[in-house]
């Protein structure tokens, strides 16, 4: 959505310090909560002087701010979702990092932030991955969740832009994200993001803003929340934290990018396995009404969302005001969802070739390079 330079620093290495003991248990890669288990380390770097400084590597610990950081009482913050993957020899794979470093630079532009030179953010990951990567789980469906993020620190409860911030990468481990699936309801009075606002960007705000709404789902019996437009409320454009797919007879629906719409990575390789299956795919605005009339006549065969976290994950419901759309499950031959999961999950975890050229893989003693140089 927006446009930049990249900010080359002249960072005469990365500081790396590692930890004295691993906290690493065999327990660590079994679990099933999502976003609590961190591994060892973190990446810091402070943008102070309009520079950005030293890229650090540290044990995971906590940071120390003053009460009075912008970022607290301003929201100037955004973030990114990845995943690291480990194939059956042990190499770890990022899945089409680029995309990440763009959109995170592109949230960054918005909310009006420097942008995140691209030696920090690529090899910075890298190196945090090569000294974490026994973090990494080989469990298929699980992988190591990694999230960038970038926020304000100045010290000063005036409304205005931040002049320090500080950039950061923490991963946890990530099991499958969900287990069933959802029923989710259409939001017919609360809007996840309007034109000319902030939701193309991965903003920290944009989420705070779904809690509530969807804590009001789910007291009804619902899972999540399917964002409509704010203008009319007549169109779906997303699902909870996920990008939203419909599927009406043969051909796959989803809503295009815009300055409401989350561009996400998952969807857009969706997208493009979905056409090298020759499957027709139409981005275009998705009416509600089309969505209950396809419902009715029978040709709606599934709904899913997309996203990071979740990878992606069939609708079993859509609650409406005065009714609930059941949605019947199709067998792994049937759905076109199943099979683009498992498609994008072989590719994710080396087990299938990768003709787009999305893995990137991270290459071990990087750290030892480093620290060597």
């Amino acid at each position: 959505m927006g446009s930049y330079k990249y900010i080359v620093s002249k960072i005469p290495r990365m500081n790396i310090e590692k930890i004295e003991k691993s906290r690493l248990t065999p327990e660590s890669l079994e679990i099933t909560t999502f976003g609590n288990m961190f591994a060892d380390h973190m990446l810091v770097c402070e943008y102070k002087q309009n520079v950005w400084g030293e890229a650090r590597i540290l044990p995971y610990q906590n940071l120390s701010f003053s009460p009075a950081m912008q970022a607290i009482h301003y929201g100037q913050a955004c973030f990114e979702g990845m995943k690291a993957y480990k194939d059956q020899e042990g190499e770890v794979y990022l899945f089409r990092p680029d995309k990440n470093f763009e959109r995170l630079n592109n949230s960054a532009i918005r909310l009006n932030m420097p942008p995140i030179p691209q030696e920090i953010f690529m090899d910075g990951l890298k190196a945090l991955l090569d000294l974490d990567r026994d973090w990494v789980p080989a469990k298929y469906g699980m992988s190591l969740y990694l999230r960038p993020f970038l926020f304000a620190t100045e010290p000063m409860i005036t409304a205005r832009s931040s002049n320090e911030f500080m950039f950061c990468i923490i991963t946890a481990v990530a099991p499958d994200y969900y287990a069933k699936p959802l029923r989710v309801k259409v939001a017919d009075k609360y809007s996840r993001a309007a034109n000319g606002g902030v939701g193309y960007a991965k903003a920290a705000g944009n989420y705070a803003a779904s809690f509530y709404p969807t804590r009001l789902a789910r007291e009804e019996g619902f899972d999540q929340v399917i964002w409509t437009d704010a203008a009319t409320h007549q169109y779906f454009e997303e699902a909870g934290t996920m990008n939203v797919f419909v599927r009406i007879n043969d051909t796959l629906i989803t809503a295009p990018i815009s300055e409401r719409i989350l561009n996400g990575v998952t969807r857009r390789s969706i997208i493009e396995l979905a056409q090298l299956n020759g499957w027709e795919v139409q981005e275009r605005p998705v009416p509600i009404k089309e969505v209950e009339e396809a419902h009715r006549a029978g040709s709606l065969k599934e709904v899913f969302g997309c996203g990071t976290a979740v990878v992606l994950n069939n609708f079993a419901a859509i609650g409406y005001p005065d009714e609930t759309l059941e949605i019947a499950e199709l067998s792994e031959e049937e759905s076109w969802g199943k099979q683009l999961k498992k498609q994008l999950t072989d590719i994710q975890n080396n087990l299938a070739e990768d003709p787009l050229g999305w893995r990137v893989k991270v290459e071990k003693n990087l750290v030892e390079t480093i620290l060597n140089s």
